[in-house]
């Protein structure tokens, strides 16, 4: 038996598939997404975003069918 265990945290990468933009727009994506957590309180990880807040600040979280990451 296989356990699929899904990222917690998204890096640059996998940004840039998803969204279709290059590496460097993807690091800015994760810095600004940080910063906000990061003014709020929570650790942040340099180059990864949490894919929970990463769903809930774009149109990831709208219902809509993906492919997981």
């Amino acid at each position: 038996m296989t356990t699929v265990i899904a990222k917690s945290f998204l890096s640059a990468k996998d940004i840039s598939l998803y969204m279709g933009v290059s590496l460097s727009m993807a690091y800015r994506i994760i810095r600004q997404l940080n910063e906000e957590l990061s003014e709020s309180g929570y650790i942040t990880v340099a180059g990864k975003v949490s894919r929970s807040y990463f769903e809930e600040k774009t149109y990831m979280n709208k219902g809509r069918d993906y492919v997981r990451l």
